[in-house]
């Protein structure tokens, strides 16, 4: 039987767009906003925002593998945002919102890997989602931390995360946690 605590770690452009869509999964226990993939310790948001850390913005998901598995965590990573963009997503530009993936260990790098070569198809443009192994996360700041649940009314959630969510809501109804 598989262990009830698995963590996958993805950056899809601002971590408030794909930290509230994988919240409303079941099986997911908690989603943590923080970076990822830089070669500075410990950095500040607005050192991030610069783009000078070599840091995405990403999510933390802890989850059960026994109710959600890894792939299907790809499945709605994959759409959730354009992964055929580089250092891009809406509004959002720089390489701090690229798209990547950072494995934990083999077997999500392998699932990874067969996920892209699966969907590529799917899209017009090259998918150019990298692929890396997680070395260091760091956690975001707490006001960063359920972001949309408290400032569902603020502009930036209304425009960009709640689309997101209505997608999971809809396209992913079945994977959703019951209230």
């Amino acid at each position: 039987m598989a262990d009830d605590h698995a963590t996958a770690t993805l950056a899809g452009g601002c971590f408030w767009c794909i930290e509230a869509p994988f919240q409303e999964l079941a099986g997911v226990h908690s989603v943590t906003s923080g970076y990822c993939g830089g070669d500075v310790p410990d950095p500040s948001y607005e050192a991030v925002c610069s783009g000078s850390t070599g840091h995405a913005e990403a999510v933390q998901i802890e989850y059960d593998p026994d109710v959600i598995g890894y792939g299907d965590l790809l499945e709605v990573f994959f759409a959730l945002h354009d992964p055929t963009t580089k250092d891009r997503q809406g509004p959002d530009v720089g390489s701090q919102y690229r798209s990547a993936i950072f494995y934990h260990d083999d077997a999500q790098r392998e699932l990874a890997e067969e996920t892209v070569d699966r969907l590529h198809p799917d899209y017009d443009d090259p998918i150019v989602t990298e692929i890396e192994p997680l070395e260091t996360f760091y956690e975001a700041d707490a006001y960063h931390q359920d972001y949309y649940a408290n400032n569902p009314q603020r502009a930036y959630c209304q425009v960009q995360v709640r689309p997101k969510l209505q997608k999971v809501r809809e396209r992913f109804a079945e994977r959703v946690a019951d209230d």
